[in-house]
């Protein structure tokens, strides 16, 4: 009997180990567990600032969040244009992208404020207004078009190129033929100095220059340094006509998705991706220019700058909507 009693303590034993062991075998580690992944997409390739800041902004949520989300990169217009990137976020086919802040004013007007040539006369100017109140203001009007804006990158400040002459003067740039942002602010601007303003889509451009179907475009000095711009432009003049902001952007359906702690995460690493960008582009500015002229393009460092500057004033008149803003704006920056 005590035999007995014994194998069937000793089976039961066995039982408990045996359920114990197969517990411990299907429940992995949470660190196991497949990463959340987040499509980013971009129009620019990976020698651009975009690509510099979008890279930062997938290593600070990888770190911060434990691996438990990764941010894949997708440049080369791969995902579609900006305009197209922006609809798939509506959707909710697309989850987030780095947009220039063109494209926006097609969804929220009061973007076309910072679009006003010679807004900001400086960087320090800009991110003071996009960082602050202003900025997120902005920012949060996205919301109503199931868009979602985590903080303000750059673009920078966009200068002119062009494969006829050299432009010095507002004068020297009448009747170009310029690709400019689908905006219809850039588009003002550009018409109030002469020009023959061409809007289209970066990717349309590239092919547009090489064909020599548009005479230039305008762009900050990485951009034109990033697509080697000397294959199909001479001349470029340094006329930091405008400020670009760009926005790091979700659909907000995914980014309403995510925990409360997890969205935190994504905004502050937004902000400090942008804040890097900022450092990198005035880092290798200088350097970029150099590298411009060695592969032979004439820049114009010093244009007349007071004369694009006159050319353009009536843009201001055709968008007293935009009044009380540059009220605020002008405040801000003073």
């Amino acid at each position: 009997m005590k035999k007995l009693s014994f194998i069937a303590l000793a089976l039961i034993v066995v039982m408990v180990l045996g359920t114990a062991c197969g517990q411990t075998t299907e429940t992995p580690p949470a660190s196991s567990a497949e990463p959340t992944v987040i499509k980013l997409g971009m129009t620019i390739n990976e020698q651009d600032s975009f690509y510099v800041c979008a890279t930062k902004f997938s290593e600070l949520v990888k770190e911060r969040t434990d691996g438990a989300y990764d941010i894949q990169l997708f440049p080369n217009s791969s995902l579609g244009d900006e305009r197209t990137m922006l609809e798939s976020m509506q959707m909710g086919t697309l989850d987030s992208g780095i947009i220039t802040s063109g494209p926006f004013v097609n969804f929220v007007p009061e973007f076309g404020v910072l679009d006003l040539p010679f807004l900001f006369p400086d960087n320090a100017s800009a991110y003071k207004v996009l960082d602050g109140e202003i900025g997120k203001e902005i920012l949060s009007k996205l919301e109503d078009h199931d868009l979602k804006g985590l903080a303000f990158a750059e673009r920078g400040f966009r200068n002119l190129t062009n494969s006829v002459r050299p432009v010095n003067t507002a004068e020297d740039i009448k009747d170009l033929k310029v690709r400019v942002m689908e905006n219809e602010v850039y588009i003002a601007a550009f018409k109030a100095m002469g020009v023959n303003a061409v809007p289209m889509a970066w990717t349309e451009a590239l092919t547009a220059l090489q064909q020599g179907t548009i005479q230039g475009q305008e762009n900050p000095v990485n951009v034109i340094h990033a697509y080697k711009m000397w294959d199909s432009q001479k001349h470029v003049t340094l006329t930091r006509h405008a400020y670009a902001a760009a926005v790091i952007t979700f659909s907000e359906e995914k980014f309403n998705s995510l925990p409360v702690d997890i969205q935190e995460i994504f905004v502050q690493a937004a902000q400090e991706a942008a804040e890097y960008e900022r450092a990198w582009v005035a880092e290798n500015e200088a350097t970029q220019i150099a590298d411009l002229i060695a592969n032979g393009m004439e820049v114009i460092e010093e244009p007349d700058l007071e004369s694009f500057r006159q050319a353009v004033q009536p843009v201001y008149e055709q968008y007293p909507q935009y009044s009380e803003y540059l009220t605020r704006i002008n405040e801000a920056i003073k």
